[in-house]
């Protein structure tokens, strides 16, 4: 008996050690294949010398069976990068891929621009300097994103939070050094649906014990979208308090539009009313045309037309930038470099950015196989923070898109306990925006700041002040 359980005890021993080497094998394997999809970028055509930062650009597989390949930059944090929060960054859209116009350590050089390959400037104002960064084009089919198989190309707001859950446990096997980081989900616009579901799926899978362990803290989100009936609906308030609409008219589309402003009775002349011929995006600013550059067989061809994805209406610029008189400009204009850069052929060979995966970069792609199947994000907002989350809600006040004013009411319904009441935050002894902080039983709570002056992407509009609203918070100082 002696002999026959010391010989079981033995074979127990190996079959267990077998087992713990595959087990490390296979986890080897996985850090290895995962090290060969992704590369440190020292150089960036249209930069001037080496970058003065850390960039890594790969692909991430995903998706049912890994047919998925999501693109992504990581920028490693300016400052201290061992201790530094990580920040997961999404882009709205869907479909908008976003590394140069609001929080990366890069922007153009605007003002040089004459039609060759636009020059890149570093960024004083970048989150890079507060944060490790990975901005990931997603869901499929963003940016540089794309899929093995036609049927995965096809994705929705639950698939691509799933997604993009997958990715970043994928992302962290590969980077174990960062596993202890402070752990933030962040985006804006439309990522409002994404992002709490991530968040959400995070929190789960550390009370399920999925590895690896997510040091997750909370997240960030800049005027997002949560229930866009309610969002969209707020607009003609929006309109009232900044002077857009009449105080009669504002009372007759009350009593008449019952609330209902998206899809009005086109016989209703009060609600029809309603729809005014300024910025969404920024209610200060020109009305543009989405411009990019037509392309031709020749290349890109600055100076010639440039034109609006929803109805084709032309955007004329002349044939020097330079020479555009200042009341001219839009904002949109600065987009089209973009397109320039990111479809140099030496600019992909530069990102390591597979051959044939894409026809076209585009900075936002209206042409997805998309489904908006979550009708409302704001329940995923009461349960992380009951659960204990910290949240950062910013939202420029100039925007019409998603209006603060959407965004207070669903803060609202929440049912918080205010815990520091609105009251204006200051940069550089100017007022920048005002905030209020509100809890429900436990933790940090959620902290919503209005960023005076800024539009839809509040960062692209207010760098400065909302750098420091970012810098405080992620501090854990109030605004």
């Amino acid at each position: 008996m002696a002999v026959d359980e010391r010989s079981s005890r033995r074979s127990t021993r190996t079959v267990m050690g077998k087992i713990i080497l595959g087990a490390v094998l296979l986890l080897v394997l996985r850090i290895n294949a995962f090290a060969a999809a992704n590369a440190v970028v020292e150089y960036l055509p249209g930069y001037p010398g080496k970058l003065p930062f850390k960039l890594e650009t790969g692909y991430v597989s995903v998706g049912d069976n890994d047919e998925i390949e999501l693109f992504y930059y990581f920028i490693e944090s300016e400052r201290n990068p061992v201790k530094d929060p990580l920040l997961l960054w999404l882009t709205g859209g869907p479909g908008c891929s976003g590394l140069v116009f609001e929080i990366g350590p890069l922007t153009f050089d605007y003002a040089s621009f004459n039609g060759s390959l636009p020059t890149l400037l570093s960024n004083p104002d970048s989150w890079t300097q507060l944060a490790n960064i990975i901005f990931v084009d997603a869901p499929v089919g963003t940016g540089f994103s794309y899929s093995t198989t036609q049927e995965s190309y096809y994705s929705s707001d639950t698939k691509s939070a799933k997604d993009i859950y997958k990715f970043l446990r994928k992302w962290i096997l590969g980077h174990p050094k960062f596993s202890k980081n402070p752990l933030y989900i962040a985006g804006d616009s439309y990522s409002g649906k994404i992002v709490p579901q991530v968040t959400l799926l995070a929190s789960k899978g550390i009370i399920a014990g999925e590895k690896p362990t997510l040091y997750l803290q909370g997240y960030m989100l800049g005027n997002p979208v949560t229930d866009l009936d309610s969002d969209q609906n707020s607009r003609v308030e929006y309109q009232y308090r900044v002077s857009l609409l009449s105080t009669e008219l504002y009372e007759s589309a009350i009593e008449n539009c019952k609330g209902n402003y998206i899809d009005p009775d086109p016989e209703n002349s009060a609600c029809a009313q309603c729809t005014l011929k300024v910025c969404d995006a920024a209610i200060l600013e020109p009305k543009c045309s989405y411009a990019k550059p037509r392309l031709k067989e020749a290349g890109l061809n600055w100076g010639s037309r440039f034109f609006d994805d929803d109805d084709d209406m032309p955007l004329d610029l002349l044939q020097s930038p330079s020479k555009k008189r200042p009341e001219n400009w839009c904002r949109n204009e600065n987009y089209v470099l973009s397109y320039v850069w990111a479809n140099d052929d030496s600019v992909h060979d530069a990102l390591n950015i597979r051959n044939g995966t894409i026809p076209d970069w585009t900075r936002c792609n209206k042409s997805l196989a998309y489904e908006d199947d979550l009708n409302s994000s704001v329940p995923y907002h009461y349960d992380l923070i009951k659960a204990g989350y910290r949240a950062l809600v910013y939202s420029g006040d100039h925007d019409m898109l998603i209006p603060y004013v959407a965004t207070e009411k669903w803060i609202q319904h929440l049912n918080m306990t205010v815990v520091d009441d609105w009251r204006p935050w200051f940069v550089d002894g100017q007022v920048a925006g005002y905030t209020f902080k509100s809890t429900i039983n436990i933790g940090d709570g959620m902290t919503f700041a209005t960023v005076k002056g800024a539009g839809h992407t509040a960062p692209e509009y207010k760098p400065k002040q909302c750098f420091e609203m970012a810098d405080r918070w992620l501090s854990h100082y109030l605004l």
